[in-house]
């Protein structure tokens, strides 16, 4: 977990910093994952790597393919997920969600855009119900008028949640 965290820290800085994730970081990471993961607990442990790899790159990538998540988001997330594993791959997808949610709505706040981002979230949805897995024609990360947020931020508070609950030294 200690890759995890030091991967979605990385990122998150470089996201506030430039808005950008950069693949030095994300592949570097996630060869490293998967390096040290067989290296340290052999089959079993690449396999959790490349489960979690799967699963959480697998998700944040399907939110890409709708115009919702920048290409730096699921690589890094992809990363992350593959130091966390398999086992702890749903944990730290949530975890990720909850503190992207909560940093959705700081946005929102802050820029004022309460009414136009929840009459937003509604056609999003029933777009996406009448057309399936493809970008809205408007409302997409490449619109110019799209509140963008560094969900970097996001990925490395859903880390440390999972690092900090994981810790055997909190257990005593």
């Amino acid at each position: 977990m200690l890759g995890a965290l030091i991967s979605a820290i990385v990122g998150a800085a470089t996201d506030v910093r430039a808005r950008r994730i950069p693949n030095w970081l994300t592949y570097g990471s996630l060869a490293l994952a998967l390096a040290a993961r067989g290296i340290l607990e052999s089959w079993h442990g690449l396999g959790q790597a490349a489960g979690g790899l799967l699963v959480g790159g697998g998700v944040f990538f399907v939110l890409f393919l709708v115009g919702g998540m920048g290409a730096g988001d699921v690589k890094l997330m992809a990363a992350v997920s593959a130091w966390a594993g398999l086992k702890n791959s749903g944990s730290l997808l949530a975890a990720t969600a909850l503190a992207g949610g909560a940093l959705a709505v700081i946005y929102m706040v802050s820029y004022r855009r309460i009414g136009s981002t929840v009459a937003n979230a509604g056609e999003l949805l029933r777009f996406h119900l009448a057309s399936g897995v493809k970008p809205h024609p408007e409302l997409n990360l490449e619109s110019r008028a799209a509140l963008r947020m560094p969900y970097g931020v996001a990925i490395a508070a859903g880390t440390l949640y999972l690092f900090l609950s994981t810790a055997k030294f909190w257990r005593g």
